[in-house]
């Protein structure tokens, strides 16, 4: 809200008419951190996407900025169909890379 709130702001919305509402929302979490104690590495940390991190344990704040950051990179990755490599029904084939389990071996019983 911050965020918004200096972009709509007629004493400064000349100045960051060009500059987009996500690059304002991370400035903004950066200086809040600092302000806290928090270090530039610690900030930065909490805009990086980790694959293995556990989203679980977030808290409200973090999940929804870590769920921003997916929602521009999908974005950016997204294929439209105006896009001159655009293909309508695209099937890819992946190979598999599960091996089997133990427990799956004896499943079989009786059936």
């Amino acid at each position: 809200m911050a965020a918004e709130r200096l972009k709509n702001h007629p004493r400064h919305q000349t100045y960051l008419e060009g500059v987009s509402q996500a690059q304002l929302e991370k400035l903004h979490i950066i200086l809040r951190d600092h302000l806290q104690g928090f270090s530039l590495e610690h900030s930065l940390a909490s805009f990086s996407l980790d694959p293995d991190e556990d989203l679980n344990k977030l808290d409200d704040d973090r999940l929804a900025r870590k769920k921003n950051q997916m929602d521009e990179v999908f974005e950016r990755n997204r294929r439209h169909r105006d896009d001159a490599d655009f293909v309508y029904d695209l099937e890819k084939d992946f190979k598999s890379t599960q091996a089997k389990c133990s427990w799956d071996d004896d499943s079989d019983d009786g059936f």
